[in-house]
């Protein structure tokens, strides 16, 4: 059994998350076309015969404008830190940027295996990707590249391959039945978030949190009260749209997901709340869970 933790890191919208469910199979991150899509450490655990790998996916590396920004960019730079192997995700599409040079700047000092993932190779022909891989192979040493479709599962086989290269520990660090070290009540809370990202586009930027604020299951079903927060009332509107369309289109959706993931019928009771700054605010993020890694 070789066993140990891999870090996923790169700029926002890069794919980190979509190649983590991918490698997965199933669904543990939340995914949107927009940027910092998330916010908190997500632990997925991959298991097969002879290795269990713990991927820890980080929030995209940005500029911080809020207080927020700067708890989300902390827990990355931690991760960095504290795991055995880093996976390094650009996109193949995008190109080389002044956030990724920033990024490898930080992998100077490092004493651990850095793997490139070149994601977003579909619709790239061979001579394409060798292109990618020249720009950025020379930027810093390291231990592989590695190019990926994370959204087509393409080469993906193959970068699991390449991480066991470097799997030094010994142990099984979770059940093997286990495929997330997140609570119910944050997967739930994600899932509604996802909803209100994909749904309400440019309208609604990234000042929209989500809590599960109760769960009461019986022999049918289950009931959840989960509420959205925003940090203006101009959001709410939106939020809830014309006569109730919109958080009517979000319960529908976050609800169809929740019954996947719990296995059961789900009541689920949304409600939006404004309070403002919630971002810049220490009260209110400690109380939405993004102090891990302040201080």
């Amino acid at each position: 059994m070789k066993s140990g933790f891999v870090s996923l890191i790169g700029r926002p919208n890069v794919g980190k998350s979509t190649l983590l469910n991918s490698i997965l199979n199933t669904k543990v991150a939340i995914t949107s076309s927009k940027p910092q899509t998330t916010r908190n450490i997500i632990q997925g655990i991959y298991n097969d015969k002879e290795t269990q790998i713990v991927f820890v996916d980080t929030p995209g590396i940005h500029k911080p404008n809020h207080k927020l920004g700067k708890i989300l960019n902390k827990g990355a730079y931690y991760s960095i830190d504290d795991v055995d192997v880093i996976l390094f995700l650009v996109d193949a599409k995008a190109g080389l940027g002044k956030g990724d040079e920033y990024i490898i700047s930080r992998f100077k000092e490092l004493q651990k295996p850095v793997i490139l993932v070149i994601n977003k190779i579909d619709g790239l022909n061979s001579e394409q990707i060798f292109e990618k891989i020249l720009a950025y192979k020379d930027l810093y040493d390291f231990a592989d590249i590695v190019p990926v479709s994370a959204l087509k599962n393409r080469n993906t086989n193959e970068l699991i391959k390449v991480i066991k290269k470097y799997l030094t520990d010994e142990i099984k660090y979770f059940d093997e039945n286990m495929v997330t070290n997140r609570s119910e009540s944050f997967m739930i809370s994600e899932l509604i978030r996802e909803k209100v990202l994909r749904l309400t586009e440019d309208e609604v930027p990234h000042s929209v949190t989500c809590i599960t604020e109760q769960i009461l299951k019986n022999k049918d079903k289950t009931i959840i009260n989960a509420s959205i927060i925003v940090d203006r009332d101009a959001l709410k509107k939106i939020i809830i749209g014309k006569n109730g369309d919109m958080i009517k289109k979000i319960g529908t959706l976050a609800r169809k997901d929740i019954e996947n993931y719990l296995g059961t019928k789900v009541y689920l009771e949304l409600y939006v709340k404004t309070i403002k700054k919630w971002r810049d605010r220490e009260k209110y993020l400690t109380e939405f869970g993004y102090t891990d890694w302040e201080g």
